[in-house]
């Protein structure tokens, strides 16, 4: 496991949340009852772990603005810092350098937890992935491969934000 200190994380016990995320890759879209959608813009930060998200809800309603910090202490957990901003905070840093990525996030209700499956757009464009957050390791550990995943990707860096909005499509 990666040092909390060592990514930034000072005093993860009392400022950062433990975040448990398993990720699947699909084809696409699941035959399954949408219990809402948002379009996300991220921005990736450059030279930073730092992620600016607008998220505004497909159909209607106010639109979420985020600066998050992540820093992975292994493929499944990391720990992560969210200040919500409003519309003016969120203008102050829209214009830092670093790489965006659109996607449309896509929740259903799976086996006791909220799946989302991400709709890429641009570059990404064809790239479908789902991923489950869970409150404990067991939750994370019971939760069953969704019928509708091609594979598991949890463990392959190349699926997370920051590495596609680098580096593309594996």
């Amino acid at each position: 496991m990666t040092d909390p200190a060592a990514l930034g994380f000072l005093k993860p016990e009392k400022y950062a949340a433990v975040e448990r995320e398993r990720r699947w890759l699909c084809a696409g879209l699941p035959g399954l009852p949408v219990l809402r959608a948002e379009a996300i813009r991220d921005l990736y930060v450059e030279g930073s772990r730092l992620r600016l998200r607008e998220a505004r809800p497909v159909g209607g309603g106010p639109t979420i603005y985020r600066l998050s910090k992540k820093a992975d202490l292994a493929p499944e957990r990391r720990l992560i810092t969210t200040l919500y901003l409003t519309q003016a905070e969120f203008a102050l840093f829209a214009g830092l350098p670093g790489r965006v990525l659109e996607k449309t996030r896509h929740y259903y209700a799976a086996d006791g937890a909220t799946l989302s499956v991400d709709r890429f757009e641009g570059a990404l464009g064809g790239l479908f992935l789902a991923e489950a957050e869970f409150a404990d390791d067991d939750a994370m550990a019971a939760f069953p491969h969704p019928d509708f995943a091609v594979r598991e990707v949890t463990d392959d860096p190349r699926y997370t934000g920051g590495e596609l909005v680098r580096a593309g499509v594996p």
